[in-house]
């Protein structure tokens, strides 16, 4: 794909990715915004997911339900996500149906309704989300974890927002928030399938070079001050499982220390994919962790969360904990096995094998067409798209010495977060 991959510039900051991809007669078309909870003020969390959901409630020219039927008819699919540091929009159809998406997505971009009667009901089912994920006991665990790993950044907010915020915002701010970031020079055109690239940009630069494109600083957010010392999070609730989540200090997916951390997490918990869409799954017995902890019947389940983001973020370590264990015992075992990491350097074999795993579940998560439109996009929301190409080049890369000053660097005690889920045995 490296060699595939064309980048076009529009006059109004529109950047443009095609990479063909003439497996089968299908085209994914992706638009990625830079926008996300990162961009987000005390008092309007959660506004960039909401806008997203509005954004599916139709246009003068595709009104709601519409755009539903036509893209299920011609048997392709649409979905949208919003995340840390963006929002993004897309469809997957037979390459003869593209022109559909590309006009819907141009459309959207500057004519959506936002009409008051909706933003109510929407309303309604963003709280109700939130309301049914309050319900369970890993997202209580990750919000409280997540909330205290941060002071003032606003990655230490959950993307869907908080209840309150959800109830007073307006449909003059939902607007506001869509109107400023929703425009071409503040999102990314990725496009992968079926197409000759040079007849593709015609039909993207008929659709998008029109729109006015207001350019927009990134937030001057950055890397917040070192913890100085280990705060313990009690989080109380329904259920009969207790967890511990430890959330340590992660470098961005520019720097990189991030490949060496892939690599440790893979060690540790087994790796992990980047892309939300699967493509495979390599098994975690082999990590340390996994070893340490079910092998023992501490635990019942352990996996490690290292994510691709603009600032520095968090690694977390999620222990679902046996009913005849209880959290201390599991800390100290963890404690122990990071201990023995630091005491006695990783083997080159050892460092091998993990990136040996971790770039055979990137090559699983990116040989479908869908997946290959995401990853053109989704490396532009904290780099660009040579990090995707130059992903598995920097993972053969890392020796023993890189995983022993990640090690100490990042997962010190005095740095993390230890959060424990103590279940009271109710109903959910």
């Amino acid at each position: 794909m490296k060699e595939n991959i064309q980048e076009f510039n529009l006059e109004n900051g529109l950047k443009i990715l095609l990479t063909e991809v003439h497996t089968a007669p299908i085209i994914s078309h992706w638009v990625w915004y830079r926008v996300g909870s990162r961009y987000e003020q005390p008092g309007f969390t959660g506004i960039s997911h909401w806008v997203e959901h509005m954004q599916f409630k139709g246009t003068p020219t595709f009104p709601a339900g519409v755009l539903d039927k036509a893209i299920s008819r011609d048997g392709g699919m649409w979905n949208a996500f919003t995340h840390l540091d963006w929002t993004t929009f897309f469809e997957t159809v037979p390459a003869e149906k593209v022109d559909l998406a590309i006009a819907l997505e141009a459309d959207r971009m500057v004519n959506s309704y936002f009409d008051p009667e909706e933003v109510e009901s929407e309303r309604t089912v963003v709280i109700s989300e939130r309301e049914g994920s309050e319900n369970e006991p890993l997202f209580k665990l990750d919000e409280a974890v997540q909330s205290a790993a941060f002071n003032k950044h606003p990655y230490k907010n959950e993307v869907i927002g908080s209840m309150a915020d959800l109830q007073s915002i307006t449909r003059a701010d939902l607007y506001g928030h869509y109107r400023k970031y929703y425009n071409p020079a503040n999102a990314v055109v990725a496009v992968a399938g079926d197409f000759e690239s040079e007849k593709m940009l015609e039909k993207l630069t008929a659709a998008y070079a029109h729109l006015t494109g207001s350019p927009i600083a990134a937030p001057g957010n950055g890397r917040e001050v070192a913890r100085q010392s280990e705060r313990l999070i009690d989080v109380h609730g329904p259920g009969e499982t207790t967890y511990l989540q430890l959330a340590y200090p992660a470098p961005s997916a520019r720097e990189e220390d991030f490949f060496a951390f892939t690599i440790l997490d893979s060690l540790l918990t087994g790796p992990s994919s980047l892309n939300m869409f699967g493509g495979g799954s390599i098994s975690n017995k082999t990590s340390r962790l996994y070893r340490r902890l079910l092998e023992k019947e501490i635990a019942v389940s352990v996996n490690g969360s290292l994510q691709a983001t603009f600032d520095p973020y968090l690694y977390n370590i999620t222990v679902t904990i046996s009913p005849e264990h209880n959290a201390q015992t599991v800390l100290e075992q963890v404690d122990a096995e990071i201990e023995m990491l630091l005491r006695n350097q990783v083997s080159q074999a050892e460092v091998d094998r993990a990136a040996k795993q971790a770039r055979a579940l990137f090559v699983y998560g990116s040989e479908n067409i869908t997946n290959q439109g995401f990853w053109l996009g989704y490396s532009e929301m904290f780099d660009e798209y040579s990090w995707f190409t130059m992903y598995t080049e920097k993972l053969a890369r890392v020796t023993p010495s890189d995983i022993h000053t990640v090690l100490e660097r990042y997962l010190t005690r005095d740095q993390r977060v230890v959060g424990i889920y103590h279940p009271d045995g109710g109903q959910a």
